[in-house]
């Protein structure tokens, strides 16, 4: 396992830096929100070449991780064409000043990849195992991934397209999986994870990927999505509304609203 380890992390300290000097001569940080699935891939790819011989569940694991990292790239480069930075690294492009390039390294490249270390241990520990038959644990943690990638891919399919109409310029999407879940994008991320982690649990010392879905969503829930998103829309009152009706995170049914009079 420990070799594994190491390829993966000198897989990714390569890779990070490499975005790192392309986002430093773009001055544009938000090109790592592209790479990040992308590097998913590339450690699920170089850690299967490990070892001889390839299993079934190394196939499933890591080729559900292609799909879910592929879609995800391609979608936040399709958002991100011709809208410049990110609100949030350029905020901090503003706020580290003569700090910024050694702090960008570190607080946002190096930091993701540490954290692209953890999230994939599942990865890690099922491309580093013999083979194994499949058991019902695998068709319930593909069963997860597919809901998790739904919720997801289907979530960011309908803002990308609400966000085209001019008339929902300056307006909030409450419609379709939006109006089960404020981030029905971030319930699936996480939700996928869980899944992938069920997928390495009958590997032997499965049971340690958990890191895998509880750093995911710890990130997305307090860290960098669900609080540091709606810090944005803090005195918007279109959004406020929108939350006393709506779940923040897992799906629910709309909570009925007391009419006043």
């Amino acid at each position: 396992m420990l070799s594994f380890i190491v390829t993966a992390a000198g897989v990714v300290f390569v890779y990070m830096t490499a975005v790192f000097l392309i986002a430093l001569s773009r001055k544009n940080n938000s090109i790592v929100d592209v790479a990040w699935g992308l590097g998913f891939i590339l450690v699920a790819m170089t850690t299967l070449l490990l070892k001889p011989g390839i299993t079934i569940r190394q196939v499933l694991v890591d080729g559900l991780v292609a799909v879910w990292g592929l879609r995800l790239a391609v979608h936040i480069c399709s958002r991100n064409r011709g809208r410049g930075e990110d609100f949030r690294y350029a905020k901090w492009r503003r706020d580290w000043g003569r700090w910024f390039v050694p702090r960008s390294f570190l607080q946002i490249f190096m930091l993701q990849g540490i954290l692209m270390l953890l999230i994939s241990s599942p990865i890690l520990l099922v491309n580093r195992s013999p083979e194994e038959g499949l058991t019902p644990l695998d068709a319930l943690g593909a069963g997860v991934w597919v809901v998790g990638f739904f919720f997801e891919a289907v979530g960011d399919h309908q803002l990308k397209i609400f966000k085209r109409k001019p008339e929902s310029r300056g307006k909030i999407m409450t419609s379709g999986l939006w109006s089960y879940t404020r981030h029905p994008n971030y319930f699936g991320e996480a939700t996928l994870w869980w899944g992938i982690w069920l997928l390495s649990l009958s590997v032997d010392g499965g049971w340690a990927g958990i890191i895998s879905p509880l750093t995911i969503s710890l990130l997305l829930l307090r860290v960098s999505g669900v609080s540091m998103l709606e810090k944005k829309y803090a005195g918007n009152q279109e959004f406020a509304s929108y939350a006393r009706r709506t779940s923040a995170f897992f799906p629910m049914p709309l909570k009925k609203t007391k009419k006043t009079s």
